[in-house]
């Protein structure tokens, strides 16, 4: 990771807007459209060139691939997690029981619950959910499975960073403590072990993408929003779950060189009121125990 005493070097959060022939590639993707393969791996290798090269120009030294190859920033690793089986049902939005939500009915609209008769709607009938937008239960033990992905990825970002003179290169993967609240587990005897089996099996994406060369950010939004998104919790509730987060963490990227590491969290993209975030200061020395070389935050 390199540092200036000379001036501040630039970078970002991660993701980048998507071009549009890519994202009505994703979208057929997920409505389980046919899609020419060859075409998409084409489209998605000229858009990611083309993002490396506009960072570059607009002159940021720490530069990305835009997450142009995942369909989302946490949910992406649906497809990279062995040991996992959809269950039908939509993924549950973590937002819809938060403090902002509670407070602000009349902003967030109110959603028609589902009736009696809708339940008995045929399966043909019924909004297809995608595997990307679908809730995934955790049935025998996790194992990675992305290594095919993070191969295309690294050679596309390569080889666009080579191209157009990038400074320093950084691949976003999402915390274990992320994906925990977006899993059912039916297989772990608790939380527990189930968040660090979570953090184990993510260690091989963390190393895979440092050996390739490329500084790891740990993208952990979960962090500082967990707050807005348990009304019933406190502040000492908070903090207190939180270092076993940041533990948890700390045990998916060990052995890592700590310069190697980026940690990010943030108060996420819920557009809103946002009259209930925690203040960093009661977070921030937590925050500051990840052991990354560098940390990126609001």
């Amino acid at each position: 990771m390199k540092r200036s005493t000379d001036r501040i070097r630039t970078t970002h959060v991660g993701s980048l807007p998507r071009p549009l022939a890519l994202i009505k590639m994703v979208m057929a993707k997920d409505r389980e459209e046919p899609v020419d393969e060859a075409a998409y791996e084409q489209e998605l290798a000229r858009a990611v060139d083309e993002v490396v090269r506009q960072q570059v120009e607009a002159r940021l030294d720490v530069v990305n691939d835009g997450e142009f190859s995942k369909r989302g920033f946490n949910t992406y690793v649906n497809e990279r997690l062995g040991g996992t089986h959809p269950t039908g049902n939509r993924r549950p939005s973590s937002w819809g029981r938060s403090r902002e939500y509670a407070e602000f009915p009349e902003f967030y609209g109110i959603q028609r619950p589902e009736t009696p008769n809708d339940a008995a709607r045929s399966s043909e009938d019924r909004p297809k959910v995608s595997r990307h937008n679908m809730e995934m239960a955790v049935t025998e033990p996790l194992t990675y499975q992305g290594h095919p992905q993070l191969e295309r990825d690294f050679a596309n970002l390569r080889r666009a960073a080579e191209a157009a003179g990038a400074d320093e290169v950084f691949v976003p993967a999402i915390s274990c403590c992320d994906i925990f609240p977006n899993q059912v587990n039916e297989y772990y005897k608790d939380d527990d072990e189930f968040l660090f089996a979570i953090a184990d099996v993510m260690r091989e994406e963390y190393q895979a993408i440092v050996n390739a060369g490329f500084l790891i950010q740990v993208d952990d939004p979960n962090l500082v929003t967990y707050y807005m998104k348990e009304p019933g919790a406190s502040i000492e509730d908070c903090r207190k779950w939180a270092e076993r987060q940041v533990e948890a963490i700390n045990h998916s990227i060990r052995g890592i060189p700590r310069d190697r590491i980026r940690y990010h969290t943030c108060y996420s993209i819920d557009v809103g009121p946002r009259d209930y975030d925690m203040e960093l200061r009661h977070m921030l020395d937590i925050i500051l125990k990840v052991k990354a070389g560098a940390f990126s935050f609001e």
